[in-house]
């Protein structure tokens, strides 16, 4: 059970994940893998455990190399095996109306994908990366390098090729050539934290310079807004008066351009 329990850890497959592909509870994927013997389980789980590694015995679980060719074709008997699960979800769901078949389908991956980390969370390590990624997702249209750590990350673990460019291709190329040589670096192990305080004060410095600038922009907003608000006589922004109030700040704002 330790060799399995290490090739699920290296596939990436939760205790959820791994309950949802043999059809059982949480709970009881706990207890089957508590047991000292797979023979122990029962025989459609234990069927169905070796058809998603890929082998036909527990006796070929030690030949295992998991690469990303490998993890790659678990990744697709996982999706093969979820597929008629999302389409049924996609069906029966409000959330992929307005969306095309592969844009709900994406969607749909990335629910399950999210869930999964969620349900699978005692140490609150899922919620906090994936708060994390949702900030991710909010920065995406302020600027165009999270596109390119994305396109970045895809290729280093191997799902796009090296000279695909969805974006920028001469941007996204030198961007992925600065990001290796960092990543070199780091993983080289040469580099310490008392050699990098320096670049991380200046990290710090312009977080800090950034968010002044931006509860200046909001102070700044809310200024104009109580001005607009006041100048047509309203206390609040409502339905009714919304598309007034909106027409005056920016009339409230080029005044100040112009000024």
């Amino acid at each position: 059970m330790e060799e399995l329990n290490k090739v699920l850890h290296e596939l990436g497959i939760s205790k959820v994940k791994l309950a949802k592909c043999l059809g059982v509870s949480r709970q009881m994927v706990y207890n089957y893998l508590e047991l000292d013997d797979i023979s122990k389980w029962p025989l459609d789980k234990r069927v169905l455990l070796l058809n998603l590694l890929g082998i036909k015995s527990i006796d070929e679980l030690s030949n295992i190399k998991v690469d990303t060719d490998y993890i790659m074709s678990v990744e697709n008997r996982i999706n093969n095996l979820f597929q008629n699960n999302i389409h049924s979800d996609i069906t029966d769901s409000n959330l992929y109306n307005g969306l095309g078949k592969k844009q709900k389908e994406l969607l749909a991956n990335l629910v399950e994908i999210i869930k999964d980390g969620l349900e699978d969370d005692d140490d609150n390590r899922g919620l906090n990366t994936y708060t994390y990624l949702y900030h991710f997702l909010q920065s995406l249209n302020g600027s165009k390098e999270p596109r390119y750590i994305l396109a970045y990350i895809s290729k280093a673990a191997g799902f796009t090729g090296p000279m695909e460019f969805a974006f920028d291709e001469e941007q996204q190329f030198i961007f992925e050539s600065i990001m290796f040589s960092a990543m070199t670096l780091y993983n080289s192990g040469t580099a310490s934290k008392s050699q990098l305080v320096k670049s991380h004060q200046r990290f710090e410095e312009k977080i800090s310079n950034k968010k002044e600038e931006l509860l200046t922009r909001t102070m700044e907003l809310n200024a104009i807004k109580i001005q607009a608000l006041k100048e047509l006589g309203y206390t609040e922004i409502n339905e009714k008066n919304a598309s007034e109030v909106i027409q005056k700040i920016a009339e409230i704002q080029s005044r100040k351009i112009s000024a």
